[in-house]
Parts: C-alpha cells; structure tokens; sequence
C-alpha cells in the first residue's frame, strides 16, 4: 500500500515509519518539524530513516530517503490549505495515518491557540483531503486524556466521554466526533486510537521517561505530582507501533465487520503502574537515585488511567503485553547510547 503518515518525525511517526518500511509498503512522511520538542531529535529520527535535512528547499519538496527507496518526506504542516490538498492530488494515497498534533496537556493552558490550529484546522483539513482523493481509511490519534474525570476503571471506548480536563484533550475528542461525522456523511473508514502513555526508545522529550532519566542523570530534581499518588498506563512503543500495524494492514483474526466504518480502539498495557514504583524503575535501571520535589496536582491532570483494551482483542486478536521493566531498561539502553554517556 502508499501510506502517508503524518507526524513522521515525531516519536511514534517515527517508528510507525519505519515498521511499515520493513514491511515493503510505499511510506510518504508529513512533517513541520516545529519547535515544541527538541528540532535535533526530531532531525535525528529522519536520519535514521535515511532522510538528511536539506537547505532551500519549498515546502512541496521530497526529501527522498538514502536507506529505504520507497520512503520520501515532505515539510509540511498539515493545517496548510494548499500544500496538503496538492500533495494528496500528486499522490495516490491508500491508507492514511494521522499522528500530527499538538501535544501536551500542560502546554494547552499556556497556548490554546496551538491546539485549535493543528488538532481542529489541521484535522478538518485531513479529512478533507482523505474524502476528496476516495483514501481507503483514515487512522488517527487519539488520546487516553479524553475519559477526563471518568471513575469507572478501566477505561473502556463504550464510556461516555463528556468530561475533558484540558483543551488537549477537548481537541482529541472532537477529532473523534468529526471522524464519524465524515464517516457517516461519505463512506471511508476511520479508525481512532486512544494511545495510554508511551514511552520507549526516541520518545519525546517532555514526557515524563525522558524527562525523570535526563534529570536523574544529571543530579538535577524531578517534580513529582500529587505527591507521588498518580498511576498510568504506561505503553511501551513497540507494542503501540504493533496495534497500529495491524489496524492499517486489516491483520485481524476475526471477520471484520465492514458495515461499520468508524470505530475506536484503546491501546494500552492494561495494566495501570504507580508513578513512584515508574520513578523506582528508573532509578534501578540507572543505578542513580532520584532527588524527588512533592508538588500537588497539576491543572489538566487525571490520578489513574488503565486501559480496557477488549474490542483491540476481539478485533484484532492484539494485546500490549511488554512489561514496564522491561521497556524502561531498553529506553535508558537507548538514551545512553544516544547522548553516548
């Protein structure tokens, strides 16, 4: 298949791009490489898919690939009305999936903006390029910050989801709401993810793996929110890559109901961890002890996810099953590599 994926510079772009490269399919990458995360690493996960930063160039241009011949990216933010509709005429694109958004819950209440621009505009526009060039399905992000204050645990994609806590998360369930109406108004398939907390090797640098291992390293404080009584779902990346793969393939075990064109799926470890037994692991793993601050609850945050991940099952017959230690000793394997400490 020709798969665009958006957001393919970004941390599950980037191994999302890679997996389906080593599964012979054509991959188009779409990114702004903006500033919100570190530029370099960003630029670091491209040439590790063989695509080097180029001077000078339009925003139409491809950056063709050194390693994989069917892969080529372009520079470009999905909320452009003229770049995206041109390059989705240029190309005959199967399958699309959309990771490019504003991250971040924190982040939303100092620049809302951001939010409605790339997770709002930026979706419409996607949708609108993938009903006007007949795209087969459209798979999406979407996030675990959408069950908001929900009680019942675990999370299940049958709850009602009415009571967001942060813009980011408002955003993630209107994509969610605009995907269906577009399923419903003109026939394609699309299929939101409610990702639970990834973390792994080349992840972003404003979670809080990264952030607990670059300060602990550095005999520099971590914050530590609620006091320590938060709990995750902590996904590993590979398994989040996985379900991804297996949706945008159609590799299920079970008769696929084609009936139905808009569906939603947890992607989970189904398991839900306690931050301080994550910070104990870390701290294991690099033979450091952590200089931990106590500070209350942050705006916008939840105590406790853990996903239900039945329907992913059922569907697909997949569920996330890398252990947090285990995931946590092959990120700090990698951050080490990486920064060659």
């Amino acid at each position: 298949m020709k798969i665009l994926i958006t957001g393919a510079a970004g941390f599950i772009g980037y191994h999302l791009c890679k997996k389906l490269l080593e599964n012979d399919h054509e991959v188009i990458g779409v990114d702004n490489i903006n500033d919100y995360c570190d530029v370099n690493l960003k630029h670091a996960r491209l040439k590790d898919l063989g695509v080097y930063a180029k001077k000078n160039v339009k925003p139409s241009d491809f950056w063709q690939s050194d390693t994989y011949p069917s892969f080529k990216f372009v520079k470009l933010s999905i909320e452009d009305r003229e770049g995206l509709p041109k390059l989705f005429k240029q190309e005959n694109i199967d399958v699309v999936c959309n990771l490019a958004a504003q991250a971040g819950v924190r982040y939303s209440l100092e620049n809302p903006e951001a939010y409605v621009d790339s997770n709002i505009v930026g979706f419409l526009n996607i949708l609108e390029c993938c009903r006007n060039h007949s795209v087969k399905h459209l798979v999406y992000a979407s996030s675990s910050s959408v069950y908001g204050l929900n009680r019942e645990i675990p999370f299940n994609v049958s709850q009602s989801v009415d009571h967001p806590v942060s813009l980011y998360a408002a955003s993630k369930k209107s994509n969610e709401l605009m995907a269906h109406t577009y399923s419903h108004l003109y026939g394609f398939r699309t299929t939101g993810l409610r990702f639970f907390t990834v973390y792994g090797p080349w992840g972003r640098p404003d979670m809080a793996m990264f952030l607990f291992t670059k300060a602990i390293i550095e005999n520099k404080p971590i914050d530590v929110f609620n006091n320590g009584d938060l709990e995750r779902d902590f996904t590993y990346i590979t398994d989040i890559i996985e379900g991804v793969e297996r949706i945008i393939e159609d590799r299920y075990t079970n008769t696929y109901n084609t009936k139905k064109l808009y569906h939603l799926y947890n992607i989970g470890n189904s398991k839900s961890v306690k931050l301080l037994d994550f910070i104990e692991n870390i701290e294991e793993n690099l033979g450091l002890k952590a200089n931990k601050i106590m500070k209350p609850m942050q705006p916008g945050d939840v105590k406790k996810t853990w996903a239900d991940v039945t329907n992913l099952q059922k569907d697909y017959n997949y569920c996330p099953n890398t252990p947090v230690n285990e995931g946590i000793k092959q990120f700090v394997k990698w951050y080490r590599s990486f920064y060659k400490l």
